[in-house]
């Protein structure tokens, strides 16, 4: 098993978690604009905001794993756990991620991104 760089390694759990994040902030959007808010633009000009930086970032991302040739697939989801596959020059590993781990890392990125959407 070949121990990847932790630079590398945040940044395949960066594309990990911030797909999960985008599909949470569109199902967000759907919600706002399906709601009974009085006033729904604020809302929505954050909920935007925060979906570009997403996909801004997780550009980024992707560009990187291309360019080093890492792929990332998840290979099967489980009650508890989520596995993963990381191909990484030439060698594969299988990682886990316990799902309430993977909900509350979306949780504080998407208290980041809403804030980071809020500031600017």
């Amino acid at each position: 098993m070949i121990r990847i760089p932790e630079t590398d390694r945040d940044i395949i759990e960066t594309a990990l978690y911030l797909p999960m994040l985008l599909k949470i902030l569109e199902q967000d959007k759907v919600l706002i604009e399906q709601g009974s808010f009085k006033i729904k633009s604020p809302y929505m000009d954050i909920v935007e905001s925060a979906i570009s930086a997403v996909r801004k970032d997780l550009k980024v991302a992707k560009d990187h794993l291309r360019k080093e040739k890492i792929k990332v697939e998840e290979i099967k989801r489980e009650a508890d756990f989520t596995m993963y596959t990381f191909i990484y020059k030439g060698y594969e590993e299988h990682h886990n991620y316990f799902n309430p781990r993977l909900r509350n890392k979306c949780e504080e990125l998407l208290s980041f991104y809403l804030k980071k959407g809020n500031n600017e």
